[in-house]
């Protein structure tokens, strides 16, 4: 028996849950398996096989390849193919499209989210070196695709290093069609929106997302959401959602996620599960036990969470609501009259002492106020933090980032070991060279699964096979992907070694562009990306259809 690729000697997790009484690594086999074209051909004794090429994987562990089951990487798949921060931490497979906000279908006036902005789309697909210097921001053209089949079709000529499953954002769906006002669609534009959504189903998308605390999704009535999350459940997908509220209104945005599902006949996913703000943390118990006893006529709930205790958006996502609805010039318009603007920081001021000082400054023109907290920023502008918000969002045309401290780490570790609650890092893929080494990302898009395989490691939350089984198996099934997820024979060979001695993450909230250490070998549709510890420049990842 000949194969392309061999691994031996190594300690193999294939990705099924825990079964054992919890010692992290209990569960491990040692066994070899033998790759062939895309695929594992064969797991076992392989010792009298040959192969062309052989990992000998001593002292490390050997899992399926991560799959982030919360990313925003649509566009950046495209910019930076070598897809460096996932790469290092073992991510094979990046669940595209969250939050309402998709890179596809593009119709009419819709704008892409403010981190999407600002990118050079005439050079798609060329690799990057380590080696490449850091690049300045650049002025966008308009993306040169606006369905999935276009986007999908740029997705194979880049030919990034990991997989990527697409769900058709709410409010790229709706804003394409209606606009930014805040308002319900009419009968017209309802029958628009659900053609659009059933070619984007058709051309692969795996299902809806909704992003119901952004415009214009905060403004569109529940039953919009129904009838289009009718459609995905006819054909076999799920409604993922970044609820309402997960604050304040936490249960009862828990409750209309809930309710969406079971009217509409859809799978839920319920998007970075939390309770924000030191006031609604006491609410995670209620979360948890409507999540847990909710009743889908036997269609499992499920959740994602990242291993963080501060959140990451556009910082005018404090703007009032009001204020935010109209699309980016008319917010920048309201901002920049006199009358509007001391309106907005008349309610601003109102909020109660203390609300600035757990905002983090992320991306923006303005190098110095990188990583810095907006009281610090405020400081150095001799202005309140007010004015100083209100300053950074309208010099930067509402392209800041925010970082906000408001979660509990003990409610962190508790969603993470609920067995129905996979790992999504909620970031986008990002690289400490080329277009995408510029900005100031939430550490999350470096870190999210190297920080919770330590803490496995560690003892510190689930065990070891549980830990891997939440960012293998568990997402695979949550989102319908087909033969993914286990090291089983026949399955694609999306596979991760990295030695548990050396893992750690790098990245911080300060210094955010550092790649994560310890992965050994990572391997995508029988691709080497990851050979001792570097980057090959090789890819080798895949569009993955609606199941």
């Amino acid at each position: 028996m000949n194969f392309d690729l061999k691994i031996i000697n190594g300690r193999i997790f294939d990705g099924s849950p825990s079964t054992s009484s919890g010692q992290a690594g209990s569960d491990a086999v040692r066994c070899d398996i033998g790759i062939n074209g895309d695929s594992i051909a064969a797991l076992g004794d392989l010792s009298a096989a040959t192969a062309e090429n052989t990992i000998d994987a001593d002292g490390c562990i050997v899992c399926p390849g991560f799959i982030d089951a919360h990313s925003h990487s649509d566009t950046y798949l495209l910019l930076e193919p070598s897809a460096a921060s996932k790469i290092y931490q073992g991510i094979t497979t990046e669940i595209c499209g969250n939050c309402g906000a998709s890179a596809a279908p593009l119709n009419g006036d819709y704008k892409m989210p403010s981190d999407w902005l600002d990118k050079d789309y005439s050079k798609l697909g060329r690799a990057r070196s380590p080696s490449a210097p850091r690049v300045a921001r650049r002025s966008a053209p308009t993306p040169p695709w606006s369905t999935v089949a276009e986007y999908r079709a740029l997705f194979a000529e880049a030919q990034p290093a990991v997989n990527a499953a697409l769900l058709v954002g709410h409010n790229t769906l709706h804003a394409g069609i209606c606009g930014y006002e805040p308002r319900a669609a009419t009968p017209d534009e309802m029958k628009r929106m659900s053609s659009a959504l059933e070619q984007a189903l058709d051309e692969g998308a795996i299902g809806l997302s909704s992003g119901l605390v952004y415009p214009p999704g905060s403004a569109v009535p529940r039953e919009e959401i129904i009838e289009l999350a009718r459609i995905v459940a006819q054909r076999g997908g799920l409604y993922t959602t970044h609820m309402r509220s997960e604050s304040n209104q936490l249960l009862e945005a828990i409750d209309e996620a809930i309710d969406i599902a079971e009217r509409s006949g859809a799978r839920l996913q319920i998007s970075h599960l939390k309770a924000s703000g030191k006031s609604n943390w006491g609410k995670l118990d209620g979360a948890l036990e409507r999540l847990r006893t909710g009743d889908l006529s036997g269609r499992p709930i499920g959740a994602d969470r990242y291993p963080y205790t501060a959140g990451c958006t556009d910082l005018d996502i404090v703007l009032p609501e009001w204020a935010s609805h109209g699309g980016r010039e008319v917010v920048l318009a309201r901002l920049r009259n006199p009358e509007t603007r001391k309106k907005i920081r008349t309610e601003l001021m109102d909020h109660p002492p203390g609300r600035w000082d757990n905002v983090m400054i992320g991306s923006t023109q303005f190098d110095g106020f990188k990583g810095k907290r907006l009281t610090e920023v405020a400081e150095s502008l001799d202005m309140d933090e007010v004015d100083a918000l209100l300053h950074l969002i309208d010099s930067d045309d509402l392209k800041t980032g925010g970082l906000f401290f408001g979660m509990s780490e003990k409610n962190m570790w508790r969603v993470l070991a609920e067995p129905y609650v996979s790992l999504g890092s909620d970031g986008s893929l990002r690289a400490p060279w080329g277009p995408l080494s510029h900005d100031h990302p939430h550490p999350r898009a470096y870190g999210s699964h190297t920080k919770f395989l330590r803490a496995a490691l560690d003892g510190q939350t689930v065990p070891l096979a549980g830990a891997i089984h939440k960012m293998t198996a568990l997402p695979a099934k949550q989102f319908g992907l087909k033969k993914r997820g286990l090291l089983k024979e026949g399955y694609f060979a999306d596979i991760a070694i990295f030695n548990p001695d050396d893992l750690k993450e790098n990245t911080t909230y300060a210094n955010p562009h550092q790649l994560s250490d310890g992965m050994r070998h990572v391997i995508v549709n029988g691709f080497h990306i990851l050979k001792d510890g570097k980057h090959t420049e090789n890819r080798g990842g895949k569009f993955l259809d609606h199941p």
